[in-house]
């Protein structure tokens, strides 16, 4: 049975960076199902060398693309606390996590906390545990345990990403270079927050 372009799966590697642990999931994205390949956290031992723990995340990214051959990597922008240590270590891990995708050929789409929570949930402030439920509504993973909620994290930013995609597709015909083009395009769809 021969499917088209449009019905095949988009292969989708969504991240939480993180320099303790760092979560991720694989999805398979067809605009009418989403399939859960892989979801799981990587654990970085406070113990370690902070420069071994990256090199722990970019093995750990390559090898998940060498595996699923994702054709999009989504990663949640990181959260900017007052601990200045603790972003510089933060942002370390994030762009090793984005040098490792880049190094395979994959383009590097990142989304905020608030705009995936909003995607998921349609409330960009809602918390983690509201963000868990809905995917496990979504995705019909009810009977489905996470350890921590880092792995739900990634998942919700490969979710989101796909949400993104797909809205973009239907609203324009094709893809477009960024939210700069879509909202020419779709001044109406627009809304300002307060």
């Amino acid at each position: 049975m021969t499917h088209s372009l449009q019905n095949s799966p988009k292969i989708i590697l969504g991240i939480d960076p993180g320099t303790l642990m760092m979560g991720y999931s694989i999805i398979a994205a067809t605009p009418r199902q989403i399939t859960v390949l892989d979801m799981d956290v990587l654990r970085l031992s406070n113990k370690k060398d902070h420069y071994e723990r990256l090199q722990l995340i970019h093995h750990k990214i390559t090898s998940l693309i060498v595996t699923f051959k994702p054709q999009y990597f989504a990663i949640e922008a990181p959260f900017f606390g007052k601990n200045v240590q603790s972003m510089l270590k933060l942002g370390r891990a994030q762009g090793v996590a984005i040098a490792a995708a880049m190094g395979a050929g994959l383009t590097v789409y990142e989304y905020s906390p608030k705009k995936v929570k909003q995607s998921i949930t349609g409330n960009g402030n809602a918390d983690k545990d509201q963000v868990w439920k809905m995917l496990q509504t979504i995705l019909k993973l009810q009977d489905t345990v996470i350890s921590n909620h880092d792995i739900s994290d990634a998942l919700a930013v490969a979710v989101c990403h796909h949400y993104q995609e797909r809205m973009v597709r239907q609203d324009t015909g094709s893809k477009v270079k960024g939210w700069g083009d879509f909202i020419k395009a779709n001044p109406g769809r627009v809304k300002k927050q307060e």
